[in-house]
């Protein structure tokens, strides 16, 4: 018999997703990880506390012990404070100081719960871990592969593509073939009670907090000009050019007649942000990313047609792919596709088969990189 430890939450998909390898004969363990303390202070990490900030992993944690107790599983607790501070939160606050916006929970994921939670179990004797995520395993002749799953709105394939495949290859996602009305209906004809709590958004160490106010910890806020790069006049005055986002279109604080805006450049050695009004989104548009950092789930060739998500919520875009090197590649769409962004995540599919992912280094339109572009067009009028 397998033994298995669960990563549990708190929440009602990683307390079915235990239930379920339980009822499959699984020995089944649980463990709750810990990975963020808003009470740290600077002689235990070295960061800037939080003013008091309430951290909700307490409320999860007595929550995934009342599901535990309920299924009459053993209940693990395992801290990995100091691991995620390192290689996830300073990766999140570096890269929004270089002007990109990254996705801490693809980092968690990689380096946390695919990395130290999966040598913890190891090392205590499991032969597998499993989580909650929707995400689907498909063995093949002693090979497994990936795909999205059955419950494509939950599916959450997008934020696995940076584990390793060594990593995948040992766990298991007990929900990858079904949705989640199943999943709580499973939860009610348990009794449990999370069975209807609220699935958590957001970033872990965030929480329920105002995003801006909480990043102001971190990176001083300071006013700049926001630029209007249709006219090259000034419209309004930013918080801070860090705090936005490509592709971003409300929080400005700018009106006018020219209606809503987006938000299509920023430079940030001059803490200046660009937007344009909706009336011309070509600012946004891109025929081509380099991508870099790759990790390879699948083999493939030097050049296919496959399907790519470049942010999580986004419906699968066709694009050809050609490696430049193992971990490095160029994507062509002449369709054109909007706010592909550098510093998120390019994930790419085949039919619904996860092959790999990597980071959005640079994207060009007409062969000249986006960002070049847009401050050549600010520089020339």
């Amino acid at each position: 018999m397998l033994k298995v430890l669960v990563g549990l939450s708190g929440g009602v998909d990683s307390a079915v997703a235990a239930y379920l390898l339980k009822q499959a004969g699984y020995d089944v363990t649980c463990c709750f990880m810990r990975n963020w303390d808003s009470a740290l202070n600077n002689d235990t990490l070295g960061n800037n506390t939080l003013n008091n900030d309430i951290c909700p992993q307490e409320e999860d944690y007595n929550d995934a012990k009342a599901v535990a107790e309920k299924l009459g599983l053993k209940l693990l607790r395992s801290d990995y404070i100091e691991e995620y501070w390192n290689n996830v939160f300073r990766n999140f606050i570096d890269e929004y100081e270089k002007g990109r916006t990254p996705n801490p929970d693809i980092l968690c994921n990689k380096y946390i719960k695919f990395d130290y939670f999966l040598r913890y179990a190891l090392d205590n004797g499991f032969d597998r871990i499993a989580t909650g995520h929707y995400f689907k395993s498909v063995e093949d002749k002693g090979s497994y592969h990936y795909y999205k799953a059955a419950d494509l709105n939950k599916d959450q394939s997008y934020f696995l593509s940076q584990v390793d495949k060594k990593a995948l290859d040992l766990c298991l996602f007990p929900l990858g073939d079904i949705d989640k009305n199943e999943v709580r209906r499973i939860a009610h004809e348990l009794d449990l009670s999370v069975a209807d709590k609220k699935d958590s958004t957001g970033i872990c160490f965030i929480g329920e907090r105002n995003f801006r106010e909480f990043l102001k910890n971190y990176i001083p806020m300071k006013e700049g000009k926001i630029i209007d790069i249709d006219t090259l006049e000034e419209v309004g005055t930013h918080q801070g050019v860090y705090y936005y986002t490509i592709g971003q279109r409300k929080g400005f604080g700018v009106g006018g007649n020219r209606g809503p805006y987006y938000c299509v450049g920023k430079d940030v050695k001059k803490n200046i942000l660009y937007l344009t009004s909706v009336n011309n989104e070509e600012y946004l548009d891109s025929d081509s990313a380099l991508i870099c950092d790759i990790n390879w789930i699948e083999e493939i060739p030097e050049e296919m047609d496959i399907q790519c998500k470049f942010r999580y919520r986004q419906p699968d875009n066709e694009v050809h792919i050609r490696k430049i090197d193992n971990n490095t590649a160029l994507l062509t769409y002449p369709q054109k596709i909007k706010a592909v962004t550098p510093g998120q995540q390019a994930v790419f599919y085949k039919d619904g088969m996860m092959l790999g992912g990597g980071v959005i280094e640079h994207t060009y339109i007409d062969g000249n990189d986006v960002n070049e572009w847009l401050m050549n067009r600010v520089n020339n009028g």
